[in-house]
Order: C-alpha cells, then structure tokens, then sequence
C-alpha cells in the first residue's frame, strides 16, 4: 500500500520542528534538551511533535539526515565552483580545500558544538541497540551517498581517490570531528583545517 504524500502544511510544521530542535540542540545538547524546550522554540504544542516524531531520538536522526544532505549539496556547488587550476605539481591546491570546506559549512550550526551533540547521540546508542541499529543503518546510507558524490565530483576535475571511495570518506570524516573536537575543547567553533588538508593531499591524486 502506498504512503499517503505528506501535506505542505504538515512539512512546514516538520521543517519548523527540525530548525528548532537544531537550535535547542546546539544551545543545551542533546541529553537537557527536552520536547518541551523544541516545542516552545518551535511554536508549537506536544500534539504537534508526536503528530511528526515518535520521540526525541527520531527527531534528531531526520534533523542529522537533513544536515547531512544539506553539506552535500552545499558540496556539489562548491566543487562545481573550482576552475581547472585547482591541481599544482601533482598536488590538489590547500586553498581550494578551504573554499570548499568554508562554502560547506557555512550558515550552518556551529560544527565545534554539534560534534558534542553527536558524541552524546553516540553514547546514547551504545546503551541502547534499537537506537544503535537506527543510527548504523543511517550513517551507513548517508557515508555511501558522500562517497559516490566525492567520486562523481572528482571526476571532472580530472582526480579520484588514491584508495577505496568509502574507506577514503571514513578518514576524512574521522579527521573532521577529531578537529571539531579540538576545536570545541579549545573555546572555538572554527575547526583547524590542515590536519584534513593534509589527509586530502594523500587520497585524493590525479586520475
């Protein structure tokens, strides 16, 4: 049987609910941020968070599923962006790793403070194997939908990844959140962006 499509008034008020909670969680992390604290930031009663999420946990893995999907194609225009000169003497150009990194990440929330709100989903799941199962199953799709994006991206630009696609996406996301960690550590939402330039001059080579 087929769904039922999703009214324009009830995904408005999904959307509303999504912006809020990435607000909520950002200010007070994922454990003190409460259903009621999402639903005042949101406008909106209890009724309307369960008429849309089962729980708060549901709601965080479709506000991660539409970050995520909101990087890569932050992604594709940035490298759509690049001109031909982006590879010098065998070497892709740091300068353009920082453009792309700064076009992806902008006017989203802070990457320094939404690691932390990661690490506490994290360990929520290690205690919790249904959340465990739902968390693996999405970070497994959206980790193969970045690889074939990078790939497909590359391409053009005459370069492609010196080893397989996907463990090449495992390092350079691992690179990502240990310096947004840092960085949170240290007082700043800016990650420090040369660990994973230098990650990328080693995987990433001409095709």
């Amino acid at each position: 049987m087929t769904e039922a499509p999703v009214s324009a008034r009830r995904e408005r008020t999904r959307e509303r609910l999504l912006d809020a909670a990435a607000q909520v969680f950002a200010a007070l992390g994922f454990g003190a941020a409460s259903v009621e604290a999402i639903t005042d930031a949101a406008g909106f009663t209890r009724g309307a968070f369960y008429s849309n999420f089962e729980s708060k946990e549901e709601l965080f893995l479709a506000l991660t599923d539409r970050q995520a999907r909101a990087h890569i194609a932050a992604l594709e225009v940035a490298v759509a962006g690049l001109g031909g000169d982006v590879v010098h003497d065998r070497h892709v150009d740091r300068s353009a790793i920082r453009t792309v990194l700064g076009i992806v990440t902008e006017g989203k929330a802070p990457e320094a403070r939404w690691h932390v709100v990661n690490v506490e989903f994290e360990l929520l799941a290690m205690r919790d194997p249904a959340i465990a199962a739902a968390w693996r199953t999405q970070q497994r799709t959206l980790r193969a939908e970045l690889a074939e994006a990078l790939t497909r991206l590359l391409a053009p630009l005459g370069l492609r990844f010196a080893t397989d696609a996907d463990v090449a996406v495992e390092l350079l996301l691992g690179t990502y959140e240990a310096a947004a960690r840092d960085a949170y550590v240290a007082g700043s939402d800016v990650p420090d962006p040369r660990a994973l330039e230098a990650l990328v001059d080693l995987l990433i080579t001409e095709a």
